[in-house]
């Protein structure tokens, strides 16, 4: 039985069976005894997104993993890092310095910031990210040439990754076939990764893609209600 921990673009936690490029976390969210989430979603506004493999080390996902005793941060799954930008995280300091670095410079450009600082990149994002009470951003299908490669936009449920000027369908275990212009029709179109983190990404930074590609016919995500 998959544990409930992949995220979804518009940052809800699904429990499917299909493995993450990357994990990460928003703090403690589970009881280590049921191996299930807890009622919140984040405990930390440092939502972050690390390295699976960082120097070989080990975890007891949803197990206890704290040096107490106690549950320890919650591990999360992504397909990839637009995925995880999308749903409102950003690189860890400790297992992805050189892209934190990276991705905090971006920052500075972005918004001529001359001392940023991690904390201050948490507070912007944490009143962007859709889990966490923010907004998405009705958007035209003209306004999708102007998006930087890494930005995620959806139609209803479905989510779609702009890449070299191409739009992807995501799905959990990995991109669709691209199409030309996400469907509208009368479903309004709308930007859902955060204004801050498109900024970044139009500043220069490089997210990690998955490279596994899936059939056109996998399902779309349902997002929480």
């Amino acid at each position: 039985m998959p544990l409930q921990n992949r995220v979804d673009p518009f940052g809800n936690i699904h429990a499917v069976a299909a493995r993450g490029m990357f994990t990460g976390n928003r703090g403690v969210l589970h009881d280590p005894d049921t191996r299930r989430l807890s009622g919140r979603r984040w405990s930390t506004k440092a939502w972050i997104v690390c390295d699976c493999g960082y120097r070989g080390l080990k975890r007891d996902v949803m197990g206890r993993n704290a040096p107490s005793g106690g549950p320890g941060w919650t591990n999360l799954f992504f397909l990839d890092e637009p995925t995880a930008l999308c749903a409102g995280h950003r690189p860890c300091f400790t297992c992805r310095r050189e892209k934190a670095r990276e991705f905090l410079d971006c920052f500075a450009r972005a918004f001529d910031i001359a001392r940023p600082s991690a904390p201050m990149l948490d507070e912007r994002l944490h009143g962007e990210r859709l889990a966490s009470g923010g907004s998405s951003v009705a958007l035209v299908p003209a306004d999708l040439a102007a998006l930087p490669d890494g930005a995620i936009v959806a139609t209803g449920e479905a989510a779609y990754a702009m890449r070299a000027g191409r739009h992807l369908p995501w799905r959990f275990e990995g991109y669709g076939v691209p199409v030309r212009t996400p469907a509208v029709a009368d479903v309004p179109l709308r930007l859902l990764t955060p204004a801050t983190s498109i900024a970044i990404l139009r500043a220069g930074y490089a997210p990690c893609w998955s490279q596994r590609p899936v059939a056109a016919s996998s399902p779309h995500p349902t997002p929480e209600r």
